[in-house]
């Protein structure tokens, strides 16, 4: 029996899973590209039942391995537990030992975190180099392939979840607000005031550090983006920047395809 179910698991099909602070985006990696992308609450804040679903929604059981980069490493074991005990996969987990299709250029590689290593494998794979890919997520964070095909490091800054949480957090009467709750023209009112505010102050912080990147990297560096904030971020805002939902999930697909070739 054992024989056939493994039989039946199409030989390129990996389960990807990108745990972060704030939601975990799961997929299906065929080979070539990222379907049937679902995400959970947290790093494994979300009930048994909901991650089984997703995993299942990814094609798990079918799936013939499972690869997760993880920004919670308090979590990897009990989701190596699930894939093994639900599905009879082998979980690999990312780290910065792991074979890539770029280069490291960066003093102490152990501090990079597994998404950013994704996001720069996968923006390389869809746009050459030098690229930039900005992950809009907790946090901010850009990272950047040189010209010469290296991954050389980026910045990171205070995410929109932290910059609507903090007033709220830290002032006797600023209320909690929802910084996608539409578009305000004018700050007519508290809320509508700190939902301009972040919007403003949020794009100008990111044209800032895109145009710090172009004068170190290069006028010719391409800019991708990626997080659940980036398309709120950069709606009409004149940065010429892709957004691309799935990139830190297909990045880590190419980085499993690249490992299994080693």
């Amino acid at each position: 029996m054992q024989a056939n179910k493994t039989a039946a698991r199409p030989r390129c099909a990996c389960v990807v899973i990108d745990v972060g602070n704030t939601s975990t985006s799961i997929g299906r990696w065929d080979g070539r590209r990222v379907t049937a992308v679902s995400a959970v609450r947290g790093g494994l804040s979300a009930s048994p039942e909901d991650v089984a679903r997703a995993l299942d929604r990814a094609g798990a059981r079918t799936a013939r391995a499972a690869i997760l980069a993880s920004v919670v490493p308090a979590v990897n074991a009990q989701w190596s537990w699930y894939l093994r005990r639900l599905y009879g996969l082998r979980l690999e987990i990312l780290s910065h030992d792991t074979p890539l299709p770029i280069r490291i250029d960066y003093p102490h590689p152990r501090q990079i975190g597994a998404d950013r290593l994704c996001d720069a494998v996968g923006a390389a794979a869809r746009h050459g180099f030098p690229v930039a890919v900005a992950d809009f997520g907790t946090a901010l964070t850009f990272d950047v392939v040189d010209a010469r095909g290296a991954y050389v490091g980026g910045l990171i800054a205070p995410g929109l979840p932290v910059m609507g949480s903090y007033l709220h957090e830290k002032t006797a009467q600023l209320p909690a607000i929802d910084l996608r709750a539409g578009s305000p023209s004018w700050g007519d009112s508290t809320a509508h005031a700190m939902q301009l505010g972040a919007r403003v102050a949020y794009r100008g912080m990111v044209r800032e550090m895109a145009d710090f990147i172009r004068r170190r990297n290069g006028e010719k560096t391409v800019f991708c983006a990626t997080g659940g904030y980036a398309a709120w971020a950069l709606e009409d805002s004149g940065i010429p920047c892709s957004v691309e939902p799935d990139l830190t999930l297909h990045g880590l697909g190419v980085i499993w395809s690249g490992s299994r070739r080693k």
